[in-house]
Parts: C-alpha cells; sequence; structure tokens
C-alpha cells in the first residue's frame, strides 16, 4: 500500500486538477469493485458455513461482514486525502483518519463478536437453560462491551494527539474523590458483581432473608438496584450492597419439598397403633409422588396431653409449590383413611375432670 500511496502522491505532485479527479474516480471504482467482490466472498463464507455443524463460523463471519466493508472504505478515504496532501490543511488527516478509523473498526468488530457470543449461548437450542448460567453470561458480555469501549476511546485519543498518560493520572486523583462522593454506588456495583459471580440467585428465583423482610422472585438484577416482585405483587427494590450484608434463602433450588406432621389418635384406640403407623409407612412407600432416596420415617413419637402421637417425616418429588400442597393433602386424606379403616379416630384437645365425692354431713 506504501508504493501505491507514492505512485498516488506523485501524481497529485505532478498532475493537473484533472488528474487528481480522474485519480480519485478511479479510487471509486476500485472501492466499488472491492466492495461486490467481498460481497461475493461473504456469501460463498455463510453457504458455506451454514452447512457445518459448529455455529461459531457464523459467528465469527458475520460479526467481521460489515467492519470489513467498512474498512475498504476507510481505506479508499486515506488514499484520496493523500492525493490532496497538497491542501494544507489535509497534510496530517491521512494517517490520523486511517488510524482512528482502525481502531473503531477493530472495536465495533469485537463489539459484534461479543454480542454474537452472548445471543449463541443464550439460544434456546443449547444445553445452558439455566437462569443462572443466563444472568453469568449477560453481565459479562456487558462488562467486556464497557472495557471494550473504555479501552478504544483511549487509543483514538492517543492517535490523535492527546496525553494518555496524563488523562490517566488526572483521573487517577480524580477517582479517588470520586470514589469517596459516591461509595454507596460503588458499594451497589461491587455488589451486583458479586451476584453475577456467586450466582446467589438470579432471574426467576423466588428468595427470602431471614435477616429482613425480604421475600419475593427476582424480577431484575441492575448494577445498583434488584427488583423483586413479593408475594402481595408489590416491587421491592433491594440495593445490591445488601445482599452482601444479609444471609439469603433461595427455595427455588431446593430438590425436594418436605411433609413433616404429627398426629395424633384417641388414647382407647392405642391397640391400633402398631398397625396404622405399619400400613402408614407402607402407603408412603407406594406413593409415585413420594421419593423414596430421601428420609422416610413413620414413628410411634410420644404420649400426648389428650391423644397418642406419631409423626410422618418425608418428601415429595416436587418442588413446586401449588403441586406440593396437592399431594400432601393427598397423602393427609390416606392416612385419615387408614386411621378410620381401624376404627380409630384422630383425637381432639380433651379435658377429664375428677370430682370428689365426699360423705354428707350428719344432720343434726
Amino acid at each position: 500500500m506504501n508504493r501505491f500511496e507514492q505512485l498516488l502522491t506523485q501524481g497529485a505532485d505532478f498532475g493537473s486538477v484533472e488528474a487528481q479527479l480522474l485519480t480519485l474516480a478511479a479510487l471509486l471504482v476500485l472501492g466499488a469493485v472491492a466492495h461486490l467482490l467481498l460481497g461475493f466472498f461473504f456469501r460463498r463464507l455463510h453457504r458455506i458455513a451454514r452447512l457445518s455443524e459448529q455455529r461459531w463460523d457464523d459467528v465469527i463471519i458475520t460479526a467481521l461482514e460489515r467492519p470489513l466493508r467498512l474498512l475498504l472504505w476507510l481505506v479508499v478515504l486515506s488514499l484520496a486525502l493523500e492525493v490532496q496532501r497538497m491542501v494544507p490543511l489535509l497534510a496530517k488527516a491521512p494517517q490520523q483518519v486511517y488510524y482512528t478509523g482502525l481502531v473503531l473498526l477493530f472495536a465495533w468488530f469485537l463489539h459484534r463478536l461479543i454480542a454474537g457470543v452472548e445471543r449463541e449461548l443464550l439460544e434456546h437450542k443449547r444445553d445452558l437453560t439455566a437462569s443462572t448460567d443466563k444472568a453469568t453470561v449477560r453481565a459479562t458480555s456487558k462488562l467486556a462491551r464497557i472495557t471494550l469501549w473504555m479501552i478504544a476511546a483511549l487509543m483514538v485519543l492517543q492517535t490523535l494527539g492527546v496525553s494518555v498518560s496524563g488523562l490517566l493520572a488526572f483521573g487517577g486523583i480524580g477517582g479517588i474523590a470520586v470514589g469517596f462522593a459516591a461509595k454507596d454506588l460503588l458499594a451497589n456495583f461491587f455488589g451486583s458483581l458479586s451476584i453475577y459471580l456467586d450466582r446467589p440467585f438470579t432471574i426467576g428465583d423466588w428468595i427470602r432473608s431471614p435477616d429482613k423482610q425480604i421475600e419475593g422472585t427476582v424480577e431484575d438484577i441492575g448494577w445498583r438496584l434488584t427488583r423483586i416482585r413479593t408475594f402481595d405483587q408489590r416491587p421491592l427494590y433491594v440495593p445490591n450492597a445488601t445482599f452482601s450484608q444479609i444471609s439469603v434463602e433461595n427455595p427455588s433450588r431446593m430438590f425436594n419439598r418436605r411433609i413433616y406432621e404429627t398426629i395424633g389418635i384417641r388414647y382407647q384406640d392405642a391397640a391400633a397403633m402398631a398397625a396404622i403407623v405399619e400400613q402408614v409407612r407402607t402407603m408412603l412407600e407406594q406413593h409415585p409422588d413420594i421419593d423414596l432416596e430421601r428420609t422416610l420415617i413413620v414413628n410411634f413419637v410420644s404420649f400426648g396431653p389428650s391423644s397418642l402421637d406419631f409423626f410422618i417425616y418425608t418428601f415429595t418429588r416436587t418442588t413446586n409449590w401449588v403441586e406440593f400442597h396437592r399431594v400432601k393433602q393427598d397423602v393427609l386424606l390416606k392416612v385419615l383413611a387408614i386411621i378410620h379403616d381401624h376404627n380409630a379416630d384422630v383425637a381432639f384437645p380433651t379435658r377429664t375432670l375428677h370430682v370428689e365425692q365426699t360423705a354428707p354431713e350428719p344432720s343434726p
């Protein structure tokens, strides 16, 4: 390209205005032809990529296509400016325009590549369907794009002749002052970063905190606030720094739900207790919605004030709140039927009052 620039410069120095116009027209024609050839080349690449089993080649080709087309016209523009170097205002323009455009186009290519990788990872056909993984992908891509354009801006400033070292030194001093003034904002930012990295919860999870009155479904995780929809459908906005200071439960990630009930029968039904306990245990072992890989206990446990108590400790296969209560209702109804089948009944609180009878006083 340097040899071509020398030829163009010589033509501009020794030619007439008509020669310069002819050179510019030739550049435009060559640029248009190269543009058409690039279009043909990328169409071929897209056809080849569609035949492959991998999707990453499509991502790279799609990200590269538009920046490369603009790079072609950037080269044409810089060569056109070389033709006009005799104009004093444009003496330094070719080099600045070329390198500035090159930095911006390369940053744009990386931006499109990051966006393409994000879309590919979030594609429904992929195995990456967990909401925690999706939140991490979105946060990482957002952070990568911000970092990319910050570096690109510094490189453009350096290309334009601005002292980047002085700017960074000033930014460091100013950053300290801003840090003290906006410590809460920074705390929330790093709080959101820890949420994305540690992933204690993500969008769609039901969370609660035993330390504070926070419970509901996570709707959005921002850089400063997390929006939670409570069960009475009110939005709750929690600063992200709060989550680094409290304990958070995530019931959405339970493997099972527990049924833990204590049931009492009447004292006069004591003879049926052993048979009732055994039959309830058998019923739970045969129930299709009970997870037998978890702990299952049915035992006579205590002599209550007005009942003989046995307890049920087991886990359902489902974690869905509505489905869990359907299974629990079915289990309790079957327990009640077993008790009635043994001519027994569930006890209720009773109190026996003993009245002492004394001998009547002798009449005078």
